[in-house]
């Protein structure tokens, strides 16, 4: 029986949710900045770990500066 990623219980046919190439428990996949539930396929992974395409995955790991990636793309030191 495969276990889940995020909270290392097992995972049950009627209950699992494939992404990453691990099998998730529905209320598991979130993304780990926001902590939006995501659905499988429909979102962004970064060192294993998922996140949501935007604004999250974009704001943290997307092309930086002037018109790329929305308002949160912009760091200011």
């Amino acid at each position: 029986m495969p276990k889940c990623p995020k909270c290392q219980k097992e995972v049950y046919f009627a209950e699992r949710v494939t992404s990453l190439g691990k099998d998730w428990h529905r209320p598991c996949l979130k993304c780990e900045k926001c902590g939006k539930t995501l659905t499988s396929g429909g979102h962004a992974e970064h060192e294993g770990k998922p996140y949501c395409n935007h604004p999250c995955y974009a704001a943290m790991f997307g092309p930086k500066g002037f018109g790329r990636g929305g308002a949160e793309s912009h760091t200011f030191k």
